[in-house]
């Protein structure tokens, strides 16, 4: 859980990365909560669509009842988070399915680490999927 590790101790940034860590979700839980996280899982290997994406992000990361299901509504919630790390199994069914709605979610991902930095936001995407040029790997 190296680069795992430094993410949790502040030596990488937050932001969106793709991992290839072999570890089971709940010792990521634990070595995430042990930080001082919050932690979220999301099982993407069914998601195909936008709703089933905004649903699932919902609920791995306990919205409000309120929460609206939209990408707006993605962004106002996640922007009440405290430091967390999302670890999304399966991505590429849906990165696959819907490429321009996939990247459109990743962007409100990446834009909720890189706008509130006193509160760090880390997603993991975890498996093989499409070429991500943008989305570092970490090791």
């Amino acid at each position: 859980m190296s680069g795992l590790a430094s993410v949790l101790a502040g030596r990488h940034a937050p932001g969106v990365y793709r991992w290839h860590g072999n570890f089971d979700a709940a010792d990521v839980r634990h070595a995430v909560e042990h930080a001082g996280w919050a932690y979220g899982h999301l099982d993407g290997w069914e998601i195909e669509h936008k709703a089933e994406f905004l649903a699932a992000v919902g609920e791995a990361l306990s919205f409000p009842d309120y929460y609206g299901q939209n990408l707006d509504a993605l962004a106002d919630c996640l922007a009440d988070l405290p430091a967390t790390v999302l670890l999304w199994d399966g991505w590429s069914a849906f990165a696959r399915a819907e490429p321009v709605t996939f990247h459109a979610g990743l962007d409100v991902l990446a834009q909720r680490a890189r706008d509130e930095p006193s509160t760090p936001f880390v997603v993991l995407l975890r498996g093989e999927g499409p070429d991500l040029p943008a989305v570092p790997l970490l090791e």
